[in-house]
């Protein structure tokens, strides 16, 4: 899908309405690219620009500053006559209400475009339009006026004529934003097919539903496009959030191999990677320092910090191919956002649990973040108080214990009612195990211990014993500690 020449290239777009009331920018300097094959949404809430967007793409309006080139065409330099030239040859649109001809039945509608930019023998022309209705599946309409069609029927011909001079861009404004749900599902799945052909499409949408099946979404807000990768990262956030995001980002970069946060020093930034790699490290009591994760563009960190309140748990470091850009969110604004969006919350909680996990369980840090979070995205953490019991000797056990933050203590019976402390068990330790590799009963008792609060990650067997298979390493741990664990119970 990748080109290195994108399709579509918006450079630093601007428009500036000129009214009594004084000039409104609704176009702030917009850059946005397009790959050949790619299908993209742009989403934003109403007056955010985005029509304004479109419109300078399609030649309906032009912009006041700012370059556009499509197919490597310098768009933005072009009169009126070269523009409609332009358009007739390379460019499909498909607008919100249709715009069918009323007196021109449907086939002559989609037969239009090719009269006027005669690109097709007019002896070839009504079967040509006769085979594309019959992509949208409306051959049997095709000698209808469109008062006599449906609303999800005039689309379908709409599409239909967009694709009438075979070009290689379909921008399509809203197309389903006066159709029912069911129609619009079918719309939409009629892009898709024409992605999956070799079509590029441009798909401004309300729905959010819609946008997250594109390839990507790109947001405009206050004129502006929100950076994918900030959006990718916070995806449970709304319009209005992302929009304020936006406004209070500040832009960093960072040279090749350098330090962007270090273990133990106080946290006071939320980042977002915008390009580049970087990894992270953890440096353990002994002295020695292990890669836990890699983070590409659209991932985050230093969210662990700003939450707790407390030191940094890991280096995040610039790996020594090129420079990382990324995008910093103060601490209020941070916890303004984790405060008025539980989807972000939630989302957070898993990717700390996920992060404390490969962190601190030294055996799991070879195995690829995105494979660990598959594994363990539906895997529950729950928290103790101090005292509480966790596990009970002789219960059933379905699940083993990861020790976040905290402390447990295991105790083994001995006669006389007699219970005597064998273990004491902090972060990265595990429990339980010994059931799941055996005949299922718990062989010690657990209670939290110390005088803060435990938290554990729980895996139920399948996805433990899916574990074992994804590290060599981490079996081999499991298979020692049962050994020894069985020696003192």
């Amino acid at each position: 899908m990748a080109n290195a020449t994108p399709l579509v290239d918006a450079r630093r777009l601007t428009k500036i309405y000129r009214t009594p009331a004084g000039d409104f920018t609704a176009l702030k300097g917009i850059d946005l690219r397009v790959n050949r094959g790619e299908f993209v949404a742009v989403i934003g809430k109403s007056g955010s620009g985005k029509s304004t967007f479109i419109n300078m793409l399609t030649g309906i309006d032009r912009p006041t500053s700012g370059e556009i080139f499509i197919g490597g065409e310098p768009l933005h330099t072009f009169d009126e006559e070269q523009m409609a030239r332009w358009r007739g040859r390379n460019l499909g649109i498909v607008f919100q209400f249709f715009q069918l001809l009323p007196t021109l039945t449907l086939v002559e509608n989609i037969m239009l475009p090719m009269d006027i930019n005669k690109l097709y023998p007019a002896a070839e022309r009504r079967e040509r339009a006769m085979h594309l209705l019959g992509l949208v599946e409306m051959t049997e309409q095709a000698d209808k006026l469109p008062a006599a069609v449906s609303g999800g029927q005039q689309q379908r011909v709409a599409i239909a004529r967009a694709l009438a001079n075979d070009p290689g861009l379909i921008i399509a404004d809203e197309p389903t934003g006066n159709l029912d749900s069911r129609t619009a599902a079918g719309i939409f799945t009629l892009f898709t097919r024409l992605v999956e052909e070799g079509k590029t499409i441009i798909m401004v949408t309300h729905d959010e539903t819609q946008a997250a099946r594109t390839h990507r979404a790109v947001m405009i807000a206050d004129g502006e496009v929100v950076n994918e990768h900030v959006t990718r990262a916070l995806m449970g956030l709304n319009y209005d959030q992302l929009a304020e995001v936006q406004r209070r980002v500040t832009p960093v970069t960072f040279a090749s191999g350098a330090v962007i946060v270090r273990q133990g020093e106080p946290g006071d930034l939320f980042y977002i990677l915008t390009d580049g790699q970087a990894e992270v490290t953890v440096t353990h009591p002994d002295g020695h320092e292990i890669v836990v994760d890699r983070l590409r563009a659209g991932q985050y960190f230093g969210e662990m910090a700003l939450i707790s309140g407390g030191a940094r748990r890991a280096t995040v470091r610039v790996t020594d191919d090129a420079p990382v850009t990324a995008v910093a969110i103060d601490p209020a604004t941070f916890d303004r956002l984790v405060a008025e969006s539980p989807a972000l919350r939630d989302d957070l909680q898993r990717i700390i649990s996920l992060r404390q996990l490969q962190s601190q369980v030294v055996a799991l840090s070879g195995i690829d973040r995105a494979e660990l979070q598959r594994l363990t995205s539906g895997a529950p953490t729950h928290t103790y108080a101090p005292g509480d019991t966790i596990i009970r000797r002789g219960e059933l056990g379905e699940t083993a214990g990861f020790i976040l933050e905290g402390e447990v203590e295991v105790f083994a019976d001995r006669p006389g009612e007699r219970q005597e402390r064998i273990d004491r068990l902090g972060p990265g330790r595990y429990f339980g195990e010994m059931a799941l590799l055996g005949d299922g009963r718990r062989t010690a008792t657990v209670r939290a211990a110390g005088t803060g609060p435990v938290k554990l990650l729980e895996l139920d067997a399948p996805a433990f014993r899916k574990l074992m298979e994804m590290s060599g390493s981490f079996a081999a741990d499991v298979w020692q500690m049962a050994a020894e664990r069985q020696t003192r119970v």
